[in-house]
C-alpha cells in the first residue's frame, strides 16, 4: 500500500472510531471540512485509545506500562517527522495530522498524565485539585482543538487567551462529565467530586458502592442540592470558555457551538432533574442532539 493510501486507510479507521464512540463529539466534528475533520477524528481516537486503556479491565502495572508505551509513540512523533514510520492506523493519522497542524505531543502527553491519577486513585478535596485533572483530560484536548481550528486573522486576541478560553471550556464539558457519571464512577470506585462539596451537603460516595448518595429520601435530597451546587459551578466556566466561539472562524465555531451545545444542554439537564443521576446516567436523544448541532451552524448558542 503507497503512503497515501495507508494514510486515507488510516483517517478512515479514526473516523469510525469517532463516528461509532463518539456520540456528543461527532455532532460538531462533522461541521468542520476536510482536513479539520481528519485531524479532529486522529486527536479523538488517540484520546479514546488512551481512556479506554485507563477504563479497561487489565491489572493497574499493564494500564500504566501501556501509557508509557503511549507516550513514546507521541514523543516519536515530536521528535523526528522523518524518523520511522509510526505503527498502526491511530498513529499514522495523527503523524499525518501533526504534519498539517501545531499539535503539541506535550499537550496530547496530559491525557495520559490525567489518566495516571485515574489509576493511582488521586482524591480531590478541594475544586483546585479537581480543576488540574479536568484541565489535563479535557482542557488539554481544548487547546489540540484551538491549534486544529485556529485563530481569525482578526480575533484580536493573543494565542495564550485563546488556549486559557480552549482549557476554561474543556474543565466545563469535563465537570458535566463527572455530574452525568456520579453513580457509575461510583461503582469503580472514583470519587471526583472535591471532599470539601460532600461535606458541606452531608452527602456520602461510598468508593466501589452505589448505595451512598441514594441510601434515603434525605441522602437523596442533599445529593440534589449538591448537583446544583456543581451545575452553578461548571455554568461559571462554560461561560468563560464559550467566548472562543467569536475568535473561530464560522465551522470551527459552529464545532464548538454544537459539541459545548450538546453538554450545556445536559448541564442543564442534569441541574432540571438532579435526582435522575443516581439512577444511571443521563443523556440527550439524538434528535436533540441533532437540533443543537443546526443551532451551531447557524451561529445560535453562543
Amino acid at each position: 500500500m503507497s503512503a497515501d493510501l495507508e494514510v486515507a486507510a488510516a483517517y478512515r479507521h479514526c473516523e469510525a472510531v469517532t463516528r461509532a464512540q463518539a456520540a456528543n463529539f461527532f455532532y460538531g466534528i462533522r461541521l468542520l471540512t476536510g482536513e479539520r475533520r481528519r485531524a479532529m477524528c486522529a486527536v479523538y481516537a488517540f484520546a479514546r485509545r488512551v481512556d479506554d486503556i485507563g477504563d479497561g479491565t487489565l491489572a493497574p502495572e499493564r494500564k500504566l506500562a501501556l501509557l508509557d508505551e503511549q507516550e513514546r509513540a507521541l514523543l516519536a512523533l515530536a521528535a523526528d517527522a522523518s524518523g520511522p514510520a509510526p505503527e498502526g492506523p491511530v498513529m499514522v493519522a495523527l503523524a499525518d495530522a501533526q504534519r498539517r497542524f501545531p499539535l503539541s505531543a506535550d499537550v496530547l502527553g496530559e491525557l495520559i498524565e490525567g489518566v495516571r491519577m485515574d489509576l493511582e486513585g488521586t482524591v480531590y478535596e478541594e475544586l483546585d485539585e479537581l480543576v488540574v485533572y479536568c484541565r489535563r483530560v479535557a482542557g488539554a484536548i481544548g487547546r489540540v482543538c484551538l491549534a486544529i481550528f485556529g485563530l481569525r486573522e482578526d480575533a484580536g486576541v493573543d494565542w495564550l487567551h485563546a488556549e486559557r478560553l480552549a482549557d476554561d471550556l474543556g474543565v466545563a464539558l469535563q465537570l458535566t462529565n463527572i455530574l452525568r457519571d456520579v453513580r457509575e464512577d461510583a461503582q469503580i470506585g472514583r470519587v471526583y467530586l472535591p471532599g470539601e462539596d460532600l461535606r458541606r451537603f452531608g452527602v456520602v460516595l461510598r468508593a466501589g458502592s452505589v448505595d451512598g448518595p441514594v441510601g434515603d429520601a434525605e441522602q437523596l435530597e442533599r445529593l440534589c442540592a449538591l448537583v446544583r451546587f456543581e451545575c452553578e459551578r461548571a455554568r461559571g466556566w462554560f461561560d468563560r470558555g464559550m467566548a472562543l466561539t467569536g475568535l473561530l472562524d464560522r465551522r470551527s465555531a459552529a464545532c464548538v457551538l454544537a459539541m459545548a451545545g450538546i453538554y450545556r444542554r445536559l448541564l442543564d439537564r442534569i441541574e432540571e432533574r438532579p435526582e435522575e443521576i443516581a439512577r444511571g446516567r443521563m443523556s440527550l436523544p439524538a434528535r436533540e442532539k441533532a437540533w443543537v448541532a443546526a443551532r451551531g451552524m447557524l451561529g445560535v448558542g453562543a
